[in-house]
């Protein structure tokens, strides 16, 4: 359509050049058909050729490389292993004690201060369980008399009795009834049973110890 408008155009200009020359037929230039269409399409194609000089040029966008695709994330298949019950650890009910008898150093007994004496209870498993070793007789108010703890190295079953010993000192600084508190409990140090105590006079006579701490001798049948 470009091509033949351009045509038409030229044609018409050389038309009007003609009749603005004169009437002289010796003015009038012979257009050889050939020619004109030849720089028809000669002019037709340096426009073109300048249009698409004047565009600019159109960049291609860049080939995008898609992006790799991930695996969705495993599900764990993992199972939690079940919440095992705690073991039920036996009742305070289970371990008991009773006081049987004084052994050694009755009640009130003199010492003179620094005397060394080992104080001697027996005593009874009246519980429903066994005594395990490891079992501790320790001392729990009063005056230790430098009395340590007794540790079983043995069980002992219900029913049986047990001779427990404490060796002790009558102490230097202090005088008259002396007092000392002791009872079992398990290893972790849970106390059970009657306590049990020890009674001396030192540098004085016998008399009624005075004490704060609560202290009975049960009599064991």
């Amino acid at each position: 359509m470009l091509r033949i408008k351009l045509i038409s155009i030229f044609s018409a200009g050389i038309f009007l050049l003609a009749a603005c020359g004169g009437s002289d037929a010796d003015l009038t230039p012979t257009i050889d058909p050939n020619a004109l269409s030849t720089q028809v399409v000669e002019t037709f194609s340096a426009g073109l050729t300048q249009t698409a000089v004047a565009q600019p040029t159109i960049q291609l966008f860049p080939t995008l490389t898609p992006s790799p695709t991930f695996a969705p994330f495993a599900t764990s298949a993992a199972t939690f292993p079940p919440i095992s019950q705690a073991t039920v650890a036996p009742t305070k009910s289970c371990y008991s004690m009773a006081f049987v008898s004084d052994v050694t150093i009755p009640d009130n007994t003199p010492m003179t201060p620094g005397q060394t004496f080992t104080k001697t209870w027996k005593v009874v498993n009246n519980g429903s369980c066994a005594w395990d070793a490891g079992f501790k007789f320790a001392f729990t108010g009063g005056d230790a008399m430098s009395g340590v703890t007794y540790t079983l190295p043995s069980a002992v079953a219900v029913n049986a009795t047990l001779d427990i010993s404490i060796a002790m000192t009558a102490p230097t600084t202090k005088t008259g009834a002396i007092r000392s508190n002791w009872r079992m409990s398990t290893a972790g140090g849970q106390f059970f049973g009657d306590e049990v105590y020890v009674v001396v006079t030192v540098g004085g006579s016998a008399s009624t110890p005075t004490v704060t701490a609560t202290a009975t001798k049960a009599s064991y049948p």
